[in-house]
């Protein structure tokens, strides 16, 4: 097993090595915190988010999805409060000009101290009372505490000037509340209903790193659920139960790795009456994967005030017309992605080698089914290659005809293919092929004519 202080690390290089997580712009000296996803991370978002939407969107009949745009009018992030309120706690060592959020530095320098019960003031206090050394420099000179705004802003147009500022989203959200009565008329949605969203945000962190965990640009998994006001406490304990079996029953992950952190009452969000942190135990401790928020009707009232449009709902039954509440879970997908691996990472011994594995679940799995002739030589390859493509019509595939057979299950450990399908000189004359499977390294003979069966039989 990989000692609990490396395995973060080991996880990173495997992550860069075979192709999941590439740092941007890496010929160019990269830039920091922002990531690409090579060829195995994009199947991996890719299949992360189908089974989000599947689970969440398709999987229930009072859910629909949107898809809103990056841009929205900057009235918006205004009458959402983020223009104003949208900020973390920031400080700045005076000696390497390094920034840092105050309350992850009272957090990493004082674990016993829960920094959500200060304010800028009082973690401040904590630092210089504390005597807090820079972790970047070792100095202990530091600003005073101060709110930083995380909105990313351009520009519309060939000028740049107030009159013509857009910002970047910071969540999907609003995108949901602007579009609420578009898709409250054209679908005929009853409340209580919930509208899903897949996509990009930005956030101009001040305290960045923990490989893709806190970047400046990722993806959000959200669903907002439109409920009467009445009905709150029951349906946040609903969307507790959700969020509970989407990671533990979905995802197959053992509930004793997850807990609930509830916000201080003093540090919730401007829109929100209770809010709670779902937090994964990732080798380097616990952090974030997801969030449950009851937002109340703040967002649709800010933007019925602002924009001057009727945003309320009318009971087709009992004639009552009310402004819905609110309940939003939100899953930060590259959290997920990154969870997942940590989970799956595993070393065994082997005989006298040590195996790498990424136990992965099968639906999430890069490439389902690898297909390995047993040498280079053209009498397996003719037979090898059409059973690739073949096989592909019904499942992601892998073809590797380099290195020794032995190597390659190995990368195919490596990157968490459930399923290796080896064609090898026997193959010729008793038309069988061998399925080895990733978790137990059990082999099995099976006709060509029955290999789709099987795989599927395998693979469900």
């Amino acid at each position: 097993m990989a000692s609990e202080a490396t395995k973060m690390d080991k996880i990173v290089s495997l992550a860069k090595q075979r192709g999941f997580v590439f740092p941007s712009s890496e010929i160019y000296g990269g830039l920091a915190n922002v990531y690409d996803y090579g060829p195995l991370g994009a199947e991996l978002l890719k299949n992360l988010r189908e089974m989000w939407w599947n689970t969440f969107v398709h999987g229930r009949r009072d859910v629909v999805g949107l898809e809103s745009q990056i841009l929205m009018h900057p009235r918006v992030w205004e009458a959402s409060g983020h223009v104003e309120g949208f900020s973390d706690p920031q400080i700045d060592c005076k000696e390497c000009k390094h920034r840092f959020r105050a309350d992850h530095l009272v957090e990493q320098g004082m674990p016993d101290i829960d920094p959500d019960e200060f304010d800028n003031a009082g973690l401040e206090e904590l630092v210089q009372s504390n005597e807090i050394k820079c972790p970047n420099c070792g100095a202990y000179d530091w600003t005073g505490v101060r709110d930083f705004n995380l909105l990313f802003d351009t520009h519309i147009g060939s000028t740049a000037d107030e009159t013509n500022k857009v910002y970047l989203r910071p969540e999907t959200a609003q995108g949901m509340y602007v579009q609420f009565k578009n898709v409250l008329d054209s679908t005929r949605a009853t409340v209580p209903f919930g509208i899903g969203q897949i996509g990009k945000v930005f956030r101009n962190e001040i305290t960045k790193g923990k490989f893709i965990f806190r970047t400046l640009e990722f993806e959000q998994m959200e669903l907002q659920y439109f409920i009467h006001e009445d009905e709150w406490k029951e349906q946040f304990e609903e969307w507790r139960m959700q969020v509970e079996k989407w990671y533990t029953q979905v995802l197959n992950i053992d509930q004793a790795k997850f807990r609930w952190r509830p916000h201080h009452p003093d540090k919730l969000a401007h829109y929100a009456k209770q809010a709670e942190d779902y937090e994964y135990e990732f080798s380097t401790g616990f952090a974030e994967v997801s969030g449950l928020h009851y937002r109340t009707d703040f967002d649709l009232k800010t933007h019925q005030e602002h924009s001057g449009q009727s945003l309320e709902y009318q009971d087709r039954h009992s004639d009552e017309k009310y402004i819905p509440h609110v309940v939003e879970s939100t899953y930060g997908i590259t959290r997920n992605l990154l969870m997942l691996l940590d989970h799956a990472y595993t070393e065994e011994q082997v005989g006298d080698e040590t195996r790498t594995v990424l136990r992965l679940p099968t639906w999430a799995a890069p490439y389902k089914v690898a297909v390995l002739p047993l040498s280079k030589k053209e009498e397996l390859t003719v037979v090898a290659e059409p059973l690739a493509d073949e096989l592909s019509q019904r499942f992601s595939v892998d073809y590797d005809v380099t290195q020794s057979i032995g190597k390659r299950y190995r990368r195919q450990d490596e990157i968490g293919t459930p399923l290796c399908v080896t064609v090898d000189f026997d193959s010729l004359e008793d038309k069988q092929v061998t399925i080895r499977e990733r978790d137990t390294m059990q082999q099995d003979r099976v006709p060509l004519d029955s290999l789709v069966d099987v795989l599927e039989e395998k693979l469900s």
